[in-house]
């Protein structure tokens, strides 16, 4: 890979008004390249050091996918299970059909819910959740809210489309059901201190006072990048941890656990997470032809599959990519991406801290991962 065309790509973001950027690139368990680059205030006065964290968003579905992994690999659960068995809310569910809602005869199991395949959608203002905040206010668990999905109708009967949801946070209910633990502490135990990710943890729903956080830009409605609140819309309660979109990270901790599952599910110190047959099963898109079509229409992701939380390069040639077949990942709400590649044991991890910024998920991530991926 050409790194002075990669630090030159990345140097180009500033001057198009991504404040600041971090990249790391690992191959199998060696650092191969850092660069960082702009200002992490809102005054755009303060240079980045790396030292920064980040809300992470979305970025947290690779981390609970590997989560419910660890626990189909230790045959605690089964992907095909359905999620009744462990969420009771989960048992009686409804389903729209047309402009009717009739109760749901087709079982919502695990795989459903990893592969986005659930019925569900991704609206912070179900009635459910309104009510359940209305009640519980911060006390507001993680079950108490995800068990209040159910109080709407999914879209669908699961399996037969693809649609961007609140899927993975029950997934993380059903991780605490099985573990008996928070989420939090699961991923504590399971993760985070094994592999050694020190500045890991959940977000709050505002974070003003998280020492080092980056400050969070949004791009308007003129386009303008500018300063907004630090906040993760997706954390509904102090006492809520999102499976879909919770985590504060670095780009160092998420540069150590994308090596990982790119070098087979054990880390640079020898201790494995996953199995390597496991990662693959994560890798493995589970979307029929009506998903992918979902995928490719409706985010405009054309060519990819989607497995457990994360797309996988399919058809290269229909994305003009030059990236190899299997190469996979996902990213976040303020444009951040985690792209890995089993085969040659690479890994990146690219920050940025912008919401609303279409063109990370159109330009930035394909450009990088074709650089880094797609040239020798």
């Amino acid at each position: 890979m050409n790194f002075e065309k990669i630090t030159a790509y990345l140097d180009s973001l500033e001057a198009r008004g991504i404040p600041s950027v971090d990249c790391m690139i690992y191959r199998d368990h060696e650092l191969l390249y850092r660069h960082m680059n702009g200002t992490t205030d809102g005054a755009k006065e303060k240079r980045i050091d790396g030292s920064e964290v980040y809300l992470m968003f979305s970025m947290t579905k690779v981390q609970t996918m590997t989560a419910v992994l660890q626990l189909v690999e230790r045959g605690k659960l089964s992907l095909e299970d359905e999620v009744g068995k462990y969420l009771p809310a989960y048992q009686n569910l409804t389903v729209k059909k047309g402009d009717t809602v009739e109760p749901l005869t087709f079982p919502l199991k695990i795989k459903h819910l990893v592969s986005m395949q659930s019925g569900l959608d991704y609206d912070l203002q179900r009635p459910g959740i309104v009510r359940v905040i209305a009640e519980k206010g911060n006390e507001a668990t993680t079950q108490d809210i995800v068990n209040s999905f159910v109080e709407s109708p999914l879209l669908f009967v699961p399996g037969e489309h693809f649609y961007y949801s609140l899927s993975h946070d029950v997934v993380a209910a059903v991780i605490e059901v099985v573990s008996g633990m928070t989420f939090g502490e699961y991923l504590k135990k399971n993760i985070w201190e094994p592999l050694g990710l020190k500045k890991t943890r959940f977000a709050k729903p505002m974070n003003d006072d998280v020492p080092g956080l980056a400050q969070q830009f949004i791009c308007n409605e003129k386009g303008e990048i500018v300063p907004m609140e630090q906040s993760c819309c997706y954390q509904f309660t102090e006492s809520y941890e999102s499976g879909g979109a919770g985590l504060i990270s670095c780009t160092e901790d998420y540069a150590m656990f994308a090596d990982t599952l790119a070098c087979g599910g054990i880390s640079k110190d020898g201790v494995r997470i996953l199995k390597p047959e496991t990662v693959e099963i994560m890798k493995t898109n589970l979307l029929g032809e009506a998903s992918r079509a979902d995928v490719a229409n409706n985010m405009g992701r054309i060519g990819y599959g989607y497995g457990c939380g994360v797309q996988i390069v399919m058809e290269p040639e229909l994305m003009n990519s030059t990236a190899p077949i299997g190469v996979f990942g996902w990213d976040g709400a303020a444009g951040p991406c985690i792209t890995m590649d089993t085969k040659s044991k690479t890994s990146i991890v690219y920050l940025q801290h912008v919401r609303n910024c279409g063109w990370a998920y159109s330009e930035i991530h394909p450009t990088l991962r074709d650089l880094v991926f797609g040239e020798e």
